[in-house]
């Protein structure tokens, strides 16, 4: 891979850590709206289309209304990152126009609905697009994919086990996050899977914004 390539990717990763640093600190009470001053860089921008619905964490589960700098932010990401661009490595094109549609729902300036949603046929398949769609399990949030998941509580649960006795605990904690979304009995136990999560989970900001965020939805079963 050339330097340069290295360069920006490293750019690209520092930039989603700040901003999920930011996103975390409006969860947790200790700072403001998520939003950059001036986000004109090209890894600033990338950032907060990446974060997406996440940026507006705090706000929805709070029930609040949507702080218009970060939505101002995520509008202009979206101007500069436009929905349909190719998918992010790992995700198909179905996960992101999802992603992309509320984003831009949020941001105010929404697309046409996608209109396929994830097919629960094969879970192990399901289970691992449900989980690049975790951003999506949010209070206040509602539409076909919220469907599907209230439909396959047990695809879900299926898998966050497979993944955590495959290791891969970034899927594990994503299903976590729908299952607390659910607000209902889960096949799982979760409180304890979320202790085993957090002990075993990465030092990222973007991983303590999914942990709080699902955290917060199991303990107030705000949905």
């Amino acid at each position: 891979m050339p330097l340069t390539d290295t360069s920006l990717r490293d750019a690209y990763a520092a930039a989603v850590e700040q901003v999920a640093g930011r996103a975390l600190d409006a969860v947790t009470g200790a700072g403001g709206p998520v939003a950059l001053t001036d986000p004109t860089s090209t890894a600033e921008l990338a950032a907060l289309r990446v974060l997406g619905p996440d940026l507006f964490a705090a706000q929805l589960l709070a029930r609040a209304p949507l702080a218009s700098v970060t939505t101002a932010s995520l509008a202009a990401a979206l101007l500069a990152f436009p929905p349909g661009q190719d998918a992010p490595v790992g995700q198909d094109d179905l996960v992101v126009a999802w992603l992309d549609h509320v984003a831009g729902f949020l941001a105010g300036r929404a697309g046409p609905q996608p209109g396929e949603v994830p097919d629960p046929e094969h879970w192990p398949r399901w289970s691992v697009r449900m989980a690049q769609l975790a951003p999506l399990a949010l209070p206040g949030l509602d539409g076909p994919v919220h469907r599907a998941a209230r439909q396959q509580p047990l695809a879900l649960a299926r898998g966050a086990a497979r993944a955590m006795l495959r290791r891969d605990h970034r899927t594990a904690l994503r299903l976590t996050r729908w299952l607390a979304w659910l607000d209902a009995p889960a096949p799982l136990e979760l409180p304890p899977l979320l202790d085993r999560l957090r002990l075993v989970g990465d030092d990222s900001r973007r991983t303590a914004l999914e942990l709080t965020i699902t955290e917060s939805l199991l303990t107030e079963g705000r949905r």
